[in-house]
Order: structure tokens, then sequence, then C-alpha cells
């Protein structure tokens, strides 16, 4: 079942780090969790305005028309660009119809979009299967996977399924009206240099297509036990996810679970002797009924300030991975299926030289030499320090309630500051106050909850709620023994009494255009570049995009902020960030369509703002 679901499909970038990155799932109701998604099908009106939705449904309201391979034999030889003369709805033999939806311009050119829709009494999917916003996401998935196997040897069509992540992609979607489906791809439309290759054209698009929509889209031709596998795993993790909030905790790692990683660009689950599963200890432990697994137990994370401490190489930021990617649905024979996160959890880190935009950085950065006004601070070149500093204020505006960081990749003199330091250094010197001075005023006055990797500074075992040791790839409750340790005075003393909040700011949208010579540019190059317009925006740091057509969906994604004026000049971003999520609620795949039939994944809210803060011509109107 690993292999099944993993290969190469389940690779990506790793930058040398040990273990790779996670994915999505979060299909938890909503963008956020929490609300049902709603029903697919064609979008309403609101959701795509008059040239968006109706457009969409008026176009699949005309018949199809009949004789596609009749029309390719025909094209032999003549101009390339005489395919995009194909651009409608065709019949194909056994009920199905196949969309060009976007054509090719030539052979040089990005492939053609197609779409092949099976109607729901010839797809023959069981009612159950699809009977939820989170039923349809993981058979959607699921059949995604068996379409992307099933065509792997033909290099001209092009199916995106994903890796180990449970997503909710544009590739395949499945009607909650009648459990239709629609599979869009796409296809390098053969030609002889700049002439059709009519025949090739018609064995790709009359044969080969529908052949594989017949194997890998038709319940009887399915494993119905793998099926209904698949989907029950991913909602036993929606459910299990959704019930954090009512325990107190911020996450939940199950025992047995393998955490660890093959490869940076390896993200299947690490084999072998030396795995050490996880289990969870004992002042830790917490049993949930799920759906279909059952009781099932292991290690809740509290609210509150957490640290998670350790020697090198004992699993620290292994579990903070985890915690990290928790936010997503995982594929069954992953290993992390039962680990989960709090939906507004969000990863931070330093990050040299980002762009900071009118952020209100004073609970951390103030009174700098030159005299710089840190209450609505702004920079072209943020130090480690800065960049972190307004991450956190960021992902405090747009929602987050649980900050992950890791020493490892964190500013140290944003995290603390210690007796010695200050003994040298007076306040007024230091224009720094350390995160460890207000982290508890995050959680008591903000409602916000950390999880810290810290394995240099025992400064934080005095603000700390709850302490868990890593040793061996073992975690242990050591909170008593660090409580003892900390009731030994320092000498330190704290720098600040509390977190003052986040200034609420309203985004310009005039500077948010993704159109260059009057069309939209929108580009993913892997997971850590969006173009954006004339804008490239690194997203490097931006560390739980679980997928390159992540990236895609955030472009689209604020490139919709605009259009539909959720982006007005007047709405915060959390208020516009609301209204995407409530669009994006009812059918998550349409409204994003209708800016542009791509390969995509929907976003959360945190990586669409994280972006929209890291565009370099950004604007700030507070």
């Amino acid at each position: 079942m690993r292999e099944e679901f993993g290969g190469a499909e389940g690779r990506r970038r790793g930058g040398g780090r040990p273990y790779g990155r996670g994915g999505y799932g979060g299909g938890h109701g909503g963008p956020r969790g929490g609300r049902p998604r709603g029903r697919g099908g064609p979008p309403r009106e609101h959701a795509g305005g008059a040239d968006g939705a109706a457009g969409y449904a008026q176009g699949r309201a005309r018949a199809p028309r009949t004789g596609l391979a009749a029309e390719l034999r025909g094209l032999e030889g003549a101009q390339y660009g005489r395919y995009k003369g194909l651009t409608g709805r065709w019949e194909l033999p056994g009920g199905l119809v196949l969309e060009l939806v976007r054509g090719q311009s030539d052979p040089y050119a990005p492939p053609a979009r197609v779409a092949v829709h099976v109607p729901g009494a010839q797809a023959g999917l069981p009612a159950e299967l699809w009977a939820t916003p989170t039923r349809r996401r993981a058979l959607a998935s699921y059949l995604a996977r068996g379409a992307a196997r099933a065509v792997r040897g033909e290099k001209a069509l092009r199916v995106d399924a994903g890796g180990q992540e449970v997503l909710e992609r544009s590739s395949c979607t499945v009607s909650a009206d009648d459990g239709s489906v629609v599979l869009r791809l796409g296809v390098a439309l053969p030609g002889h240099g700049r002439r059709i290759d009519g025949r090739e054209a018609e064995r790709l698009l009359c044969q080969v297509l529908p052949r594989a929509a017949e194997r890998t889209l038709v319940y009887a031709a399915l494993d119905a036990d793998q099926v209904r596998r698949f989907v029950e795993t991913v909602e036993d993790s929606v459910a299990l996810r959704d019930a954090l909030a009512g325990l107190g905790l911020v996450g939940f790692v199950a025992d047995g679970a393998v955490l660890p990683r093959r490869s940076g660009v390896d993200d299947r689950p690490a084999a072998g002797g030396g795995v050490v599963p996880f289990a969870a200890p004992e002042e830790l432990r917490v049993t949930v009924e799920l759906p279909h697994a059952g009781a099932v137990t292991g290690m809740g994370v509290p609210e509150g300030v957490n640290l998670v401490v350790g020697g090198g190489f004992h699993g620290k930021s292994t579990l903070l991975r985890a915690l990290e990617t928790g936010i997503w649905d995982h594929v069954p024979g992953d290993g992390r299926e039962l680990v989960v996160s709090r939906n507004e959890t969000v990863k931070l880190r330093a990050e040299d030289g980002r762009r900071v935009e009118r952020v209100d950085v004073h609970a951390f950065v103030d009174h700098l030499p030159d005299g710089s006004d840190t209450s609505d601070f702004s920079t072209e070149n943020a130090s480690g320090s800065t960049s972190q500093a307004a991450s956190l204020c960021e992902a405090v505006e747009a929602g987050a309630r649980v900050l992950l960081i890791d020493e490892d990749t964190a500013a140290t003199n944003l995290m603390i500051r210690d007796a010695r330091m200050q003994a040298l250094v007076a306040k007024d010197r230091e224009p720094l106050t350390p995160l460890v001075d207000t982290i508890r005023s995050l959680h008591r006055d903000h409602g916000v909850s950390t999880v810290l990797v810290m394995g240099g500074s025992g400064d934080y075992l005095e603000v700390a709620d709850r302490v868990v040791m890593m040793d061996a790839y073992r975690p242990s409750d050591v909170t008593a023994r660090a409580r003892e340790i900390a009731a030994v005075p320092t000498g330190r003393h704290a720098e600040a009494g509390a977190f003052p909040g986040v200034v609420a700011r309203v985004p310009d949208p005039a500077s948010l255009d993704a159109e260059v010579r009057g069309r939209s540019r929108i580009r993913a190059r892997g997971e850590d570049v969006l173009s954006f317009g004339d804008h490239e925006v690194d997203l490097r740091a931006v560390e739980q995009i679980a997928d390159p057509r992540q990236v895609t969906g955030v472009g689209l994604a604020l490139e919709l902020m605009v259009r539909r004026s959720m982006l007005d000049g007047r709405r915060t971003l959390s208020e516009a960030l609301d209204l995407l999520e409530e669009m994006l609620a009812d059918g998550p795949t349409w409204p994003l369509l209708t800016v542009r039939d791509e390969d995509f994944a929907v976003p959360r809210r945190f990586e669409t703002a994280a972006a929209l803060n890291r565009i370099r011509g950004l604007r700030m109107l507070r």
C-alpha cells in the first residue's frame, strides 16, 4: 500500500533536510476546517460572477458534438493552430464526454486543458462514498491517483494526482448532486513539427483517455475495499482534527505513527529496522473515538506553551515536522494518518531579506537607533529577527491560533537574551525583546498556543506549560524535572510583560495586479516561487506549502480576491480572508477554476496571506 500512493508522485524538494515536508489534507470541511464545504458541481452565481459560474454552466448546457475521431483524422497535416477549432464538448462512445477546455497554440506552448466527464449513472459510485465534502475530496483523490497510474506511460498526458497528502485538487472532482466525475488533465497535443499529427491525437483522445476513464473512474472496475479504506482513513483524520479543540489540544500523535521520511526528496515513510514507531508518554496519553478506527490512543499536545527538548538527532525536529504537516490528511500507509494539528496552525522561521510592509512589530522591535516607528514598520530587506517578528504578527493577524517554531531555523536574538547578555548590554541599548518574555501572554491574552523545539536555551523552561523530551526518538514528559531546574534563579529578568496584539492592515488592491501585457500571469515554480504579475514571490520560508499545485492555488486565490473585490481598499486582510473562505466553502475548486482552468490544489488562508505579504509591490493602506 505504501508504494500504491507514494513513489515519484510523493517526492518533493527537500533542500538537503533529512526529511521532506508533509502535505495537504486539511479538508476538514473548508479551507480552515470546521465549516462544511457544501455541494460540488457547477459554482453558484455568487462564487463565479456573471462571467464565471453562469458562463461555465451555460457552456456545459450545450449538447456535445459528435465525430471527434473523424475530425482529428481530417486534421492530419494541417496547421497546428487548427487544434483550437476543436474547443468544446465532444461525445465519446460509452456515454463519456471529452471537453477541450483550452487549446494549444503551438507544439512548444503549455499543454492543452482537457476534461473527461463521467455521468453519475455510468460512474456508479455508491452514494455513501460521496455523501459529505470530506468523502468527496478523498474519493476524488483516490480516483485521480488511479487515472495518473493508468496514463503513466503516455508522456503527452499529465494527471495531477499529488503525493502523500490528500488535497482538494482541480484535477478530479465528484459532484454532490449525482456522483458524476470530472477528470481534468494537461494534454500535449501531438504534431509533426508545426503540423497536426491527427492519428496520434485520435489515439490519445478517443482511445487512451476513454479506456483509462473506464478503468479508473467507474466503480465496477475499482477495488471496492481499497476505495473504502482510502475514504475512511481520511474521514478518521478529519474527525480527529475536529476533536482537538474540544479536548483542549492543539495536536495529536497516534501510537504507532511513523514520523521520519525516507529522504528530503521522498516523502514516503522511512523503512527499515531503525525506524522507531511513536509511543505516547503516559502523562500525555489521550484516547479518542473515531468513526472507523474506533478508540485511538496517542500523545495529546495541550494548549499553552509546549517545549520539545532533547539532544541533537534524537527526533525533536522530526516531531515538529509531523505536527507541521498535521494540518493535512495523508494517504493510507503514510505513517502519519493519525498525526493531526489544529487547522489554525502556522510554522514560523527567520527569513533574511524578505520585504515587510507596515507591520506593527513593536512588541519585539522598538527604539531603533535611527528612530524608526516600529508600530508601522516597513523594510525591503528584513534581518532574521525582524522577519521572524513580522511573520509572527502577520500569522496572528491572519487568524493563527497555534505557532510552531524550531530553534534551528529561528533568529536566536529574537528567541532569547540571557542574563549575561542582559548584564553586558542594557535594555535601553537593545531594541529587541525576546519571544520568551511575551510567549505566555500570547496564550493568556490572545489564545495563541506555541510548540517550540529548543535544545540550547533553558530559559524557556520557566515559561513552558509542558516539556517533552525526545530521547532516541522516544518521548517522555519531563515537565516536573524542568520546573525544578527552572526554580533555580539565573539572574535573568523579563523584559516585557505582555504581547499587545496585532494591528489590522488594509491591502491596496491596486498593488496586486496579476496582469502582464493584458494577460493574467500566475505560475508556480515548484514550492519555492510564485510568479504573480510582474512579481516573483519567494515562498521558501512558507514551510507548510505541501505541493507545487498549492502555489498555483495561492496565486489563483489572490487573483480571485482582487477580481471579486474582497480586497477593496477598505476591508482588512483578515476580513478579506474570511470572505475568501466563505466563497471556497461552497465547492472549493469551482471559484478558482473561474479564474483559470489549471492544475491547482486549494490553499489555506494562511499560505494565501503569507504569499500576499511577500509580494514586493504590496502596499498597505492602514
